[in-house]
């Protein structure tokens, strides 16, 4: 894939951050900047902005006279961040609660019905995408840019997590659940109630990706 001129570094983060939430760069690998370069048609230098870009995102790990490695969460990570993000999106929940219109409500029941017809075909990439466009819809009515602001790094630094834990037996079923009974919050204008089950949304993420690295251990040993 060769990217054009203009702009290169941007494009060139935004090619390997789309290969890095797809999974197609392991968490811990080491990145052959030298194939890369060769790869997307560009310079090293260009390659290296890229780098720091998504460095600055939280993706990759810079290591002096080491390389460049696609970032690994540990799970002593994700306990520490999933509690602060369930906060957050908690609080955008409630605020858009109080802020949506009519037809906002209605914008977000048709991306919760496009979740119902991925979840029916156990399409986790395509719910995921949608999913991730819901809660960026509700940040949009919360309208809160220091909410925003808070929210915008962790939630690039959890995506690959946050995707993965869809592909636990049973936790797409689950999250649909979670998701039908914040649409019927947010119908009821209820936001309290919207907070609450936004916080219980994202910690039964956590719990998935606990019972992710318990099988895995389990796998190994």
């Amino acid at each position: 894939m060769v990217i054009n001129k203009s702009s290169l570094c941007q494009q060139a983060a935004d090619v390997l951050r789309a290969r890095i939430h797809a999974g197609a760069l392991l968490a811990g690998a080491r990145l052959d900047e030298t194939g890369l370069a060769a790869e997307l048609g560009i310079s090293r230098t260009p390659l290296r902005e890229a780098l720091k870009i998504l460095s600055a995102e939280g993706l990759v790990k810079i290591a002096p006279r080491r390389g460049c490695f696609i970032a690994e969460l540990s799970l002593a990570d994700l306990e520490e961040i999933f509690p602060i993000m369930a906060m957050l999106e908690g609080r955008v929940a409630f605020e858009a609660t109080t802020k949506a219109s009519p037809e906002d409500i209605d914008r977000l029941e048709a991306l919760h019905q496009k979740l119902e017809k991925h979840a029916a075909a156990a399409d986790i990439d395509r719910y995921y995408e949608v999913n991730y466009r819901f809660h960026d819809a509700l940040q949009s009515l919360a309208g809160n840019r220091w909410l925003q602001h808070l929210i915008g790094d962790l939630r690039a630094l959890l995506r690959l997590s946050r995707h993965r834990s869809l592909g636990l037996r049973g936790r797409l079923r689950e999250s649909l659940a979670e998701h039908r009974a914040l649409m019927k919050a947010l119908r009821a204008r209820k936001a309290a109630a919207a907070e609450e089950l936004m916080r219980a949304h994202l910690m039964a993420q956590l719990v998935a990706l606990r019972r992710m690295a318990a099988e895995e251990q389990g796998r190994q040993s």
